[in-house]
C-alpha cells in the first residue's frame, strides 16, 4: 500500500493513552486455583490482576462468582492470547466484542494483546513471529486500530519474545515502534522479552529499552524464563525472575518513571507465597524508584 497512510488519522472518543494511570503498583497474574485464597484473604501488596480474557468469557457457577467477588473488590486487567493480530485471517470481531462484554460485566477498563500471531486457517496454539516489515506494519497497524474501534478504547500491544526473524527488513524495535506510531495504540512492555531476545538475538537491551516510546506504556510484565545455552534462552513464564531481569525493569523505572508492573506465571507455578515473595521485590524496586525520582525533582 505504498504512498497510502491510512493508519495515521488519530482515532475520536478514545480514552486518554498511559497517562490515565488506569493501574498502578505491583500486580500478578490470575490463577483460578488461588481464587479461594484470594477471596478468603485477600493479599495487601497486589494492586491489580490480570487474566486472559478467552478463559473468562464463558465462566460460571463457583468459579464464575469467585471472580466476580474479586473485580468487585480489585482492579483487573484482560490480558488476551488468541487475537493473532498478525494473522491473514479474518479478525476475529466476535472475540473482541465478547471481550468488550466481559470488560463492561465486570468494570475492566485495560485490554493487551501480544504482537504476533497464532492462527493460519485454524488456531496453532503458539505465539508465532510477525515478519519486521513495512507491509506487516501496515497490516497490523490496521487490525489494532480496528480493535480499538470495536472497544471504544485504547489498547495495549506487548513486545513478544520470538526465536526467529524470516523476511527481516528492519530491527525488531523498529518494528514495534512503527506499530504502535501507526495503530496509535499503547504499549505492554515486557521486560523479561527484551532479555531474551538480547541473548537470542544479540543486541544490547538497554539501548532497546531507551528507544521505547515511555509516553505509551500502559503497564509492564515481568517473569523468569528457561536456559537452554549461555546463547539461547525460552521464554516460559516457568521460573523465578533472575537478577539481570530485576536490573532491567529498574532501569526501565529510571528512564520513563514508574509505571504498572506485573509478575507473568504460567508454568511450574509454586504456591501464592511464593508469588506474593516475587511481586514484593517489584513494589520494592518501585518505592525506591519512585523516592530517587521525587528527590531528583526537589
Amino acid at each position: 500500500m505504498e504512498g497510502q497512510q491510512p493508519f495515521l488519522i488519530p482515532l475520536q472518543g478514545m480514552i486518554m493513552a498511559a497517562q490515565t494511570q488506569l493501574l498502578y503498583g505491583a500486580g500478578l497474574g490470575l490463577r483460578r486455583s488461588f481464587l479461594p485464597e484470594l477471596v478468603e484473604k485477600p493479599p495487601q501488596n497486589i494492586d491489580f490482576y490480570e487474566v486472559a480474557p478467552e478463559n473468562w468469557i464463558t465462566i460460571g457457577g463457583k468459579y464464575g462468582k469467585l471472580f466476580r467477588a474479586m473485580t468487585e473488590c480489585s482492579t483487573f486487567v484482560c490480558h488476551g492470547l488468541s487475537l493473532s493480530l498478525g494473522s491473514t485471517d479474518a479478525l476475529d470481531e466476535k472475540l473482541v466484542l465478547a471481550v468488550k462484554k466481559l470488560m463492561a460485566d465486570h468494570g475492566i477498563k485495560l485490554y493487551s494483546e501480544h504482537l504476533s500471531y497464532c492462527s493460519n486457517d485454524g488456531h496453532l496454539y503458539d505465539l508465532m513471529p510477525i515478519p519486521f516489515t513495512e507491509a506487516a506494519v501496515y497490516h497490523v497497524a490496521g487490525r489494532i486500530r480496528r480493535v480499538q474501534e470495536l472497544l471504544e478504547q485504547k489498547i495495549a500491544i506487548e513486545n513478544v519474545s520470538y526465536y526467529a526473524a524470516p523476511g527481516q527488513e528492519m530491527p525488531e524495535i523498529d518494528f514495534f515502534n512503527a506499530v504502535v506510531e501507526a495503530a496509535d495504540c499503547d504499549i505492554l512492555l515486557d521486560i523479561n522479552n527484551i532479555y531474551v531476545n538480547s541473548i537470542n538475538h544479540g543486541y544490547d537491551a538497554e539501548n532497546f529499552l531507551k528507544a521505547i516510546p515511555g509516553q505509551r506504556i500502559a503497564y509492564g510484565h515481568i517473569a523468569g524464563h528457561y536456559v537452554e545455552a549461555d546463547d539461547f534462552l525460552v521464554d516460559t513464564h516457568g521460573d523465578e525472575v533472575i537478577d539481570p531481569v530485576w536490573k532491567l525493569l529498574a532501569k526501565a523505572y529510571e528512564l520513563f518513571g514508574v509505571f504498572p508492573t506485573l509478575l507473568e506465571r504460567d508454568f511450574n507455578i509454586p504456591s501464592l507465597a511464593e508469588l506474593l515473595r516475587e511481586t514484593a521485590t517489584i513494589s520494592t524496586i518501585q518505592n525506591a524508584w519512585t523516592i530517587r525520582h521525587q528527590k531528583q525533582s526537589a
